[in-house]
């Protein structure tokens, strides 16, 4: 029997109303969406074995989105992720510098629902 395609996605936000928006954006898509308010619960969920699509925030507190890339690296957690990282910061900062390669998109706040659908499903399609 042929696996299923990767069809989860884990937004990893401070901000509760992102957390919520992104669920309400996806799940009607048939798209299942694990949330994460932190940089260790992002860990935490990579350890009990989530593969899919990661939308990362960068501003958190304690552990920021960079440091929570390079912690997934350091822990080898990136096989079958797809990282994006998803943000009010306009410009990327000198960190996205050393991670580009762990790195496929920089996705701005506001984003527009239909837009952040679309490129997502992408990702998707690519791991499946």
């Amino acid at each position: 029997m042929a696996e299923l395609p990767c069809r989860q996605i884990m937004i990893v936000d401070d901000d509760v109303f992102i957390l919520e928006v992104i669920e309400e954006l996806f799940e009607p898509e048939g798209i299942d969406v694990i949330t994460a308010e932190s940089g260790d619960a992002c860990i935490a969920e990579l350890e009990k074995g989530f593969r899919g699509v990661i939308l990362m925030d960068i501003m958190m507190p304690r552990k920021d989105g960079w440091e929570t890339i390079e912690e997934m690296i350091a822990r080898d957690l990136m096989d079958g992720n797809v990282v994006a990282m998803l943000t009010a910061k306009d410009i990327p900062d000198a960190k996205l510098e050393g991670l580009k390669e762990h790195v496929i998109d920089y996705i701005t706040k506001p984003f527009e629902a239909d837009e952040i659908v679309a490129v997502v499903k992408g990702y998707l399609d690519y791991l499946a």
